[in-house]
C-alpha cells in the first residue's frame, strides 16, 4: 500500500478518535507492517467499523468532487489541503480510493470475528472496493460533458408535451449507506428545443451515483434539465423503495416513497400536471 494511502487511512482514524486516548490503546500494538491479508492495520481501532466506513465514503466523495472540478487540470491536486496535506495525482485517484476501502473491509472482518483468509472472503475486499467506488462514481462525472450539446431544434406547439418515464435508478442513502432504487419520470413542454432521449437517463445517473436523499436527487435532476432546456414547464417525479426501511429499522417491505419537483406551467397550471400523471398511467 502506498505511503499516501496509509496517510489517508491514518487521518480518517485520527478524526474519528479525536476524543479518545489512542496512545493508551496502542501501547502494546506491533509496529510492523501488516501482511496483505491482515485484518488489522496499524493505528486503526476496530471498535466501530461503521464509523470507519462512513469516513472512507466521505473521503471518496471529497476526492471525486475535487477530481471533477479539476478534470481539465493535469497538475497534482490537493484533496484535503487544510487537514492532511496529502497531494493525490488525478491518475492514481481511483487506486487510492480502492486501497482505503480494501483495508476497511479487512477491519470489518476482524470486528465480526471472521477469517479474511477464508476462501469465500479472499477477494471480497477487492470486490467491495470496486463496488463502493462505482456507487459514488457520480461525483467524478461532469453533467455538461454528459449532455454533450445534445439539444436539437424542433418545431413544437404550445400544448406539446414530452414524457420520458420508467428510468431505472439505484442510489445509496446517505444516512445508512444502504441502497434505494426505483423509477424516474420526466415531463416537459419544449420551447423549440428538445434533448436527446438518452440524456434524461444519463443525467439521472450522474446524480443517483452519489450519496443521496430522494428529495435532493429529484430536485437536482429537475434543476439541471430546467436550466438546459428552458422549457415552458418541467416536472420530475421519482418513485423509490428504500432498503433502510425494508431491511433495518421499521422493517417494512412494500413501502415506497414518491417525490416531485415542478417548474413553470406544471407549477402554475394543475391541468398540465394532471395530464402528466395521466400519461404515466396514474
Amino acid at each position: 500500500m502506498s505511503q499516501t494511502t496509509q496517510q489517508i487511512i491514518l487521518n480518517i482514524v485520527e478524526s474519528e478518535n479525536e476524543n479518545e486516548n489512542v496512545n493508551n490503546n496502542n501501547k502494546n500494538k506491533s509496529t510492523s507492517p501488516p501482511s496483505p491479508l491482515s485484518p488489522v492495520t496499524p493505528g486503526i481501532s476496530a471498535a466501530d467499523p461503521s464509523k470507519l466506513l462512513g469516513s472512507a465514503i466521505a473521503t471518496l466523495t471529497k476526492e471525486n468532487t475535487n477530481l471533477n472540478s479539476n478534470s481539465n487540470n493535469n497538475n497534482l491536486i490537493n484533496n484535503n489541503n487544510s487537514s492532511n496535506n496529502s497531494p493525490i495525482n488525478s491518475t492514481s485517484n481511483l487506486n487510492n480510493q480502492e486501497d482505503v476501502l480494501k483495508q476497511l473491509a479487512y477491519q470489518f472482518f476482524a470486528t465480526c470475528g471472521e477469517d479474511p483468509n477464508r476462501e469465500g472472503l479472499l477477494k471480497t475486499p477487492e470486490r467491495f472496493a470496486k463496488a463502493m467506488t462505482g456507487f459514488v462514481s457520480g461525483y467524478s462525472m461532469d453533467v455538461e460533458q454528459v449532455l454533450n450539446d445534445a439539444l436539437f431544434e424542433v418545431e413544437t406547439q404550445d400544448s406539446d408535451m414530452v414524457v420520458v418515464k420508467d428510468i431505472d435508478i439505484f442510489s445509496l442513502c446517505e444516512h445508512h449507506l444502504v441502497p434505494f432504487y426505483g423509477k424516474v419520470h420526466i415531463g416537459y413542454l419544449p420551447t423549440g428545443k428538445v434533448l436527446g432521449l438518452s440524456k434524461f437517463a444519463r443525467v439521472s445517473e450522474v446524480f443517483a451515483r452519489r450519496l443521496q436523499v430522494q428529495e435532493r436527487l429529484t430536485r437536482e435532476i429537475a434543476e439541471t434539465l430546467n436550466r438546459v432546456l428552458q422549457p415552458k414547464g418541467l416536472v420530475v417525479m421519482i418513485e423509490a423503495t428504500h432498503m433502510c426501511m425494508v431491511m433495518r429499522g421499521v422493517n417494512k417491505p412494500g413501502s415506497s416513497t414518491s417525490t416531485i419537483c415542478k417548474f413553470g406551467c406544471f407549477k402554475d397550471d394543475s391541468s398540465k400536471l394532471n395530464e402528466f400523471h395521466r400519461l404515466l398511467g396514474r
